[in-house]
């Protein structure tokens, strides 16, 4: 069982980084277009929200489909650290209680990205054009 389990292991990671990108999308999408949900204020590029919107949707996009996974995912962890403890942490030093728990997770998340790579199915995987991953 466990040698089937761990074949999969890369196709688990690329699914892992394609659904959490599409997700992590949406917080962009909803500063810049006001979709899926009505924008929290009016969309200016040079302050912190329209730098992170911008980081979410472009950021977002590569790592839907796999193209620079380390490095994007690298300053995507790094965004949603500074977004944790300049917008949450000084609520509260609970996650739950200051509404940073997801901004926690997917700085932790990009971080896993970061070293484990886009998995089997992606843009990256297919550049370097090794079929198995060295690390699996």
């Amino acid at each position: 069982m466990e040698t089937m389990l761990t074949s999969w292991r890369p196709y688990i990671l690329s699914l892992l980084r394609m659904v959490t990108a599409f997700l992590f999308m949406q917080h962009g999408t909803q500063k810049l277009f006001g979709f899926p949900a009505p924008a929290r204020s009016e969309f200016d590029l040079f302050t912190l929200s329209g730098v992170a919107g911008t980081l979410e949707v472009f950021g977002g996009a590569l790592l839907l489909i796999g193209l620079f996974t380390r490095p994007v995912a690298f300053l995507l962890s790094g965004l949603m650290a500074f977004a944790y403890f300049l917008a949450h942490a000084p609520a509260n030093f609970w996650p739950l209680m200051n509404g940073g728990e997801l901004a926690a997770l997917y700085s932790f998340v990009f971080l896993y990205f970061a070293c484990a790579g886009g998995g089997e199915w992606s843009i990256d995987r297919m550049r370097t054009g090794r079929r198995k991953p060295a690390y699996w």
